[in-house]
């Protein structure tokens, strides 16, 4: 078994479910307790049941409940050095004994799971995403990405199943009432991936390994819509000849959890 679940994902909060036959881990824990709690008994999960949370970046749409949950239901919480310092709020919540803290681009093991956190570009001390193993398969987990560069890709290629960020649309961005040093944080090359950015790297990914779902993660919720991202990501994939009957592509909704995907 190795099950994935977008519990939340936007610019709103943030919080994804792994599972396998031994081991059951959230990737950050950014909105509430009652939320996180509700999306897992959707699929007869409990908070108690959680063996670790993995932390991608301080963001407080990443962890707003990660010292509290950790706290409350003793759960190891897994970052790197920089991430730990750079949210004080939560490191005095956890436990030091729960304190696990590892280095970018090094493997280590939860239980079943073999877990490889791979550094990324965005404006935060020492971001990350994270690819899972387990049963010689791969999730890869790659949102709030500033560009797309050959090491991103290398740490995706190969992967059973993908979430990746579509954060906006420039158009609506360039429209929005955003200020304007806000608009340029995210088009910044430390600051968030288009639409059109997804679906050129899910083109090249789909080129190398032809893997056969994603989900499109991260949505903002003023800079974007889920049909738009959708579209934009498909339209680019049309331009090589990829189609929905060869990649199936849903979006990560900010309010609800999606269907567990199967691996």
């Amino acid at each position: 078994m190795f099950n994935f679940c977008s519990l939340y994902s936007g610019s709103t909060g943030n919080c994804l479910f792994i599972e396998s036959n031994e081991t059951k881990i959230l990737i950050d824990a950014g909105v509430s307790q009652i939320k996180i709690s509700n999306a897992l008994a959707s699929f007869n999960v409990s908070l108690e049941d959680i063996d670790a949370i993995l932390v991608t970046h301080e963001h407080s749409d990443h962890i707003m409940n990660v010292g509290s949950l950790s706290k409350k239901f003793n759960i190891p919480v897994y970052c790197n050095y920089e991430t730990l310092c750079a949210m004080p709020n939560q490191k005095n919540k956890i436990n030091e004994s729960n304190q696990h803290i590892f280095k970018n681009n090094s493997s280590f093991k939860i239980k079943d799971l073999e877990i490889r956190p791979f550094s990324i570009h965005h404006d935060a001390s020492n971001p990350c995403g994270f690819n899972i193993y387990h049963d010689d398969k791969k999730i890869s987990i790659a949102t709030d990405i500033g560009h797309v560069d050959n090491s991103l890709i290398s740490n995706l290629n190969d992967s059973s199943f993908i979430l990746l960020e579509a954060n906006y649309d420039p158009d609506i961005l360039k429209y929005s009432r955003y200020p304007f040093q806000l608009k340029q944080r995210i088009l910044s090359p430390n600051g968030h991936l288009s639409n059109e950015s997804a679906g050129k790297t899910l083109c090249e990914l789909f080129t190398k390994n032809a893997f056969k779902t994603a989900m499109l993660g991260h949505l903002s919720k003023e800079n974007n819509f889920p049909e738009l991202a959708l579209k934009t990501v498909y339209d680019e994939l049309g331009t090589k000849n990829i189609s929905k009957k060869d990649i199936s592509i849903t979006v990560a909704s900010r309010d609800n959890p999606s269907k567990l995907i199967k691996i």
